[in-house]
């Protein structure tokens, strides 16, 4: 059996991370752009310190990242070299609209990512483009909260609309938001949200996922409008809650954890708030926002197909105070002692990823893809220049066999996989270049140091022959 004929491989970027040239093309100021290296960028990111303009004391690395904006066109060739099917990326909003509530879009940014599409066709390489990666324009919400606001749907939907006439014909993937569920994690990030003193935060962040969630209706209802060949997906951050043990309470906080992650994909996919949503909500005295008109746009309007990112399983424990805490930032996790953990301390688990491949399929009945898996971790260059990453080529051999088994074994519908950060890029949690993912190398440090070359990695073999093998070659 196997993969489909029509699988697509590829690989996964976001602007904020990969592209840089932040004062290029008109482009505005985002959040993204303000979330500076270090150990400030955890409190930024959750929303817990304001930090809405720029300082002399701090870095900020998506300024330049692996300037992508400059390199696409030999990156582009290097992906097609490999045999891409499909390329993962976003729009930056402030190309396109640099405040984001301007009248008219910007020329320069649009063009911009026509000619990145374009390059992509040349190769045969299907664009997938993530319309929100993190992204909102510092203007907004310095103007009116960022996704606080249900003044924001309005300029999605203009965003949204701009993007789906201009690249009909050249685009039919997209995906809405990424991971919708990381508001409750890094809400600055995901929705531009800080929090004032004693407000409830809770509240707020439902308000504003709120407005994502109708926002992400309306541009699928606009998507299939405009071209009846688009096809749209959610987007969320996966991973499988495993109990500690087999003590109830144990098994119980498991399935709390998991209905967490799901809470608002199910939204999505299904077009309604669930009963355990609503009790969850009613539990820290907040309520969805609704307004007439707001269920039938989510129930009318799901999505094409579900999309999301998995690194690693996680643990739940009734008892965290054992100190067995996982070192992986920004989801919490007990550790899990049957798991190797990356220099990270991400439980690396492929069978997890065939677990949560097979609870997604069964929770939503919709083609799954895989747009987000891969290994960060440190490289070094040879002096002959090579750069041998056994150990990112054993991990996405693991987890692609456990990808296949679920294809072929339990019958799930995928449609791709593209691996995350198919070149080094920036790490969304820690800032960092040096948490390197790429099968493409960028001679580039932590601080922006470096010649920004780019060097394939033993990776970049490796993967050009399972793409050609459509995954029956994994060594």
């Amino acid at each position: 059996m196997g993969f489909r004929k029509d699988f697509l491989w590829g690989g996964a970027t976001a602007a904020n991370q990969c592209e840089g040239g932040a004062n290029e093309g008109n482009r505005g100021v985002a959040n993204v752009d303000l979330m500076p290296l270090g150990e400030d960028r955890y409190l930024v990111g959750t929303g817990k310190m304001k930090m809405y303009d720029f300082d002399n004391q701090h870095f900020y690395p998506a300024l330049t990242a692996v300037d992508f904006y400059h390199h696409y066109k030999e990156d582009i060739a290097l992906f097609g070299e490999m045999g891409f099917k499909t390329f993962r990326l976003s729009i930056a909003w402030t190309r396109i609209f640099p405040n984001g509530n301007e009248e008219k879009p910007n020329e320069v940014g649009l063009k911009y990512y026509e000619d990145i599409f374009k390059e992509c066709h040349k190769y045969g390489i299907e664009p997938l483009v993530t319309i929100n990666h993190f992204d909102c324009p510092m203007y907004l919400i310095k103007k009116i909260g960022g996704w606080r606001s249900r003044e924001m749907i309005n300029y999605f939907y203009k965003l949204c609309k701009t993007l789906f006439i201009r690249y009909k014909g050249l685009v039919k993937y997209w995906l809405t938001f990424n991971e919708i569920n990381m508001i409750l994690h890094f809400p600055f990030v995901a929705a531009g949200l800080c929090f004032e003193e004693d407000e409830n935060e809770t509240q707020v962040m439902i308000t504003a996922v709120h407005h994502q969630l109708l926002a992400s209706a309306m541009a699928t209802k606009l998507a299939h409008e405009i071209d009846s060949n688009n096809q749209i997906g959610c987007m969320l951050a996966a991973g499988s809650y495993y109990p500690e043990t087999c003590k109830p309470e144990d098994y119980w906080k498991a399935i709390c954890d998991n209905r967490e992650v799901y809470m608002f994909a199910d939204v999505q996919a299904r077009g309604y708030y669930h009963n355990y949503a609503l009790k969850w909500l009613e539990e820290r005295n907040a309520s969805i926002p609704f307004v007439k008109g707001d269920k039938e746009l989510l129930k009318e309007n799901t999505v094409d197909f579900v999309s999301f990112s998995y690194y690693s399983s996680r643990v739940s424990s009734s008892d965290l105070s054992k100190g067995k805490q996982s070192e992986s930032n920004i989801f919490s996790s007990a550790k899990n002692p049957y798991l190797k953990e990356s220099d990270w301390g991400w439980a690396i688990d492929p069978l997890g990823f065939r677990s949560t491949l097979n609870e997604l399929y069964d929770r939503y009945q919709k083609p799954l893809f895989v747009v987000e898996n891969g290994l960060g971790a440190k490289d070094i260059i040879e002096q002959d220049g090579s750069i041998h990453d056994d150990y990112r080529i054993d991990y996405l051999r693991q987890h692609i066999q456990a990808m296949k088994d679920a294809v072929e074994k339990d019958g799930v519908n995928l449609l791709g996989y593209t691996t995350w950060g198919c070149i080094d890029l920036v790490s969304n949690g820690t800032g960092e270049v040096k948490k390197r993912y790429g099968f493409i190398y960028v001679d580039r440090d932590n601080l922006g140091n470096g010649t920004y070359q780019r060097i394939k990695k033993d990776s970049f073999y490796w993967y050009k022959k399972v793409i050609e093998t459509n995954g029956e070659d994994l060594y």
